[in-house]
């Protein structure tokens, strides 16, 4: 009995693989030896953002069960970048100051993120957004090849089966 009152919900172990896939494919070498993406902490969030954000505009306006599984899944999100400046050693009393700062970060990056894929097919707002932030201490000359990695990430997940996804089940476009 107690078992089925401590089961995770469906959209818990969705959004859990959602951010286990994530996590993967953010930590690909390619992105950092390849792209350019710098890989130091903030090079990190960079580009962790940039993967939950194209989980979050896959899974925008498709539901409830994806608007569901969208919000676990950024909760999950937040949690990991709480647990993981508790292990850069950031004190106790300060985790709350720097998370609200990752979070307005964040939320400012889906702006500038938005705005930019508003302006396609033309290129030039992403690549810029990309090289203020990802690339903000380091060359920003990768940034059109990282812009192309993330348009081909974003086609790759808008042609996959919804219901697949909102199951914790993606596949990002092979390197």
């Amino acid at each position: 009995m107690l078992k089925r009152l401590f089961k995770p919900r469906p959209t818990q172990i969705a959004a859990q693989a959602l951010y286990a896939a994530m996590v993967a494919q953010a930590r690909q070498p390619f992105l950092y030896a390849d792209l350019g993406a710098p890989d130091t902490a903030e090079g990190r969030f960079e580009i962790y953002s940039l993967h939950t954000y194209l989980i979050l505009e896959r899974l925008k306006g498709q539901g409830a069960q994806a608007a569901d599984t969208a919000q676990v899944f950024f909760d999950t999100f937040l949690s990991g970048l709480d647990n993981g400046l508790r292990e850069l050693g950031v004190g106790d009393l300060s985790v709350g100051k720097r998370m609200r700062k990752l979070g307005e970060a964040f939320y400012g990056r889906v702006h500038s993120w938005e705005a930019a894929l508003a302006a396609l097919p033309d290129r030039a707002e992403i690549e810029a957004v990309l090289a203020r932030t990802v690339y903000a201490n380091a060359d920003s000359t990768p940034a059109p090849h990282l812009a192309a990695y993330v348009l081909a990430q974003r086609e790759a997940l808008a042609g996959q089966d919804l219901e697949r996804i909102v199951t914790g089940q993606l596949n990002w476009r092979p390197l």
